[in-house]
């Protein structure tokens, strides 16, 4: 039987029973579970290993590989910009970055870059993976590219494109990198293990992650889905992984902790309160939670309801019954939430990666579980 780490309050028992029989079904190599009520940390468990040869247990400071769920810390930083008055969801992005304006791209709103509708999955064409190290080279490369389909006509999702949109967005207002604000902003000042460019003295604490068997079943293949996700260039490559943890890719390289996400998620279902601190108005939360577009996704084979760089829950119920919970899945099962119904965050990591594209068992049993203890 697994050595399960960490606190649980009484009513959520059920929780640590579920997390336990994920083990126990040969489900997880290490993994890590948190749920925060109204601001206060309920449930912090975690178990298992931190590298494929079981000799590193998981621990308090293990750091996990997050891939698309950094998109919801990407979502509340340029949410703090709206916030801040510097930008807003309805202007183009041309406004802010005029070399956008190329290729018929001149009318994409902020809010229809935020949600995956701009028509800019991936690239067709072919290219060194490599490149995706070179962020202005992406970020020219984005620019100048004609979208693959008719921006604001329907969601496409842009698993790795999206980080640069975002970020590029947010460094023409803010001057910073996406990391550099996460590091100043939010991870010192409320002790938030979160990273996008993780710092080589980082790296022993790092899970090793052990890659699915197959590859995701999207359903079908059209030009968006090739481009996102189907060719050899569709991920970075050809630098090792040690270059892909220090990049700052806010769409694929980010490194946290359960316990951090679960707190900025708890924080956001909560009208913006972290340890007595205003992080972002309820106004703004709201804003950037509210749905943008509806619809048969053109590369998830899901129906999604996409707010400004969060997927909602109305239409996935991914994470509990909640038709207002908005949050994010990141590639092999990781994802964090919020639910202002429930004043409640939740995020789950691990390192056993599963070849589902969303709606992943297990944290789906942990986060009923918990709903459970309510």
């Amino acid at each position: 039987m697994v050595e399960i780490s960490g606190t649980a309050k009484p009513r959520f028992a059920a929780v640590k029973d579920a997390f336990a029989a994920n083990f126990a079904a040969g489900e997880e190599l290490g993994a890590r579970f948190t749920v925060v009520e109204a601001g206060e940390v309920v449930v912090d468990i975690w178990a298992g290993h931190a590298d494929r040869a079981r000799t590193r247990p998981w621990d308090a400071r293990t750091l996990c590989p997050i891939f698309s769920t950094g998109k919801a810390i990407a979502a509340t930083l340029v949410a703090q910009l709206v916030d801040q008055g510097k930008l807003s969801y309805e202007q183009t992005v041309a406004a802010v970055w005029p070399e956008f304006a190329q290729a018929g791209k001149a009318a994409i709103t902020v809010e229809q870059a935020m949600s995956h509708q701009a028509g800019l999955s991936g690239f067709p064409g072919r290219m060194d993976p490599a490149d995706w190290f070179d962020w202005d080279l992406i970020c020219a490369r984005l620019a100048a590219m004609a979208p693959l389909w008719p921006p604001g006509t329907a969601s496409g999702y842009h698993p790795l494109t999206f980080g640069y949109l975002a970020g590029e967005l947010f460094r023409r207002v803010d001057g910073r990198r996406m990391g550099q604000a996460l590091r100043e902003d939010l991870a010192q000042p409320f002790g938030l293990d979160l990273w996008f460019g993780l710092p080589d003295s980082e790296f022993g604490r790092v899970a090793e992650v052990q890659r699915p068997g197959a590859l995701p079943d999207f359903g079908h293949r059209n030009p968006a889905t090739v481009a996102a996700f189907l060719t050899p260039w569709a991920q970075p490559g050809g630098r090792g992984p040690e270059a892909l943890r220090r990049a700052d890719i806010p769409s694929a390289s980010g490194h946290a902790t359960a316990e951090a996400l679960a707190r900025l998620m708890g924080a956001l279902a909560a009208d913006g309160w972290l340890d007595g601190a205003d992080i972002l108005s309820p106004a703004v939360i709201g804003e950037a939670a509210r749905e943008r577009i509806r619809g048969p996704d053109l590369v998830l084979p899901f129906e999604m309801s996409w707010g400004a760089g969060f997927m909602r829950n109305e239409t996935v119920h991914a994470w509990g019954p909640g038709n207002q919970t908005f949050g994010h899945s990141g590639w092999g099962g990781s994802c964090a939430f919020a639910d202002p119904e429930r004043k409640l965050g939740g995020a789950y990591v691990m390192n056993r990666q599963s070849a589902e594209l969303l709606d992943d068992a297990r944290p789906r049993r942990l986060i009923e579980a918990a709903y459970g203890g309510l």
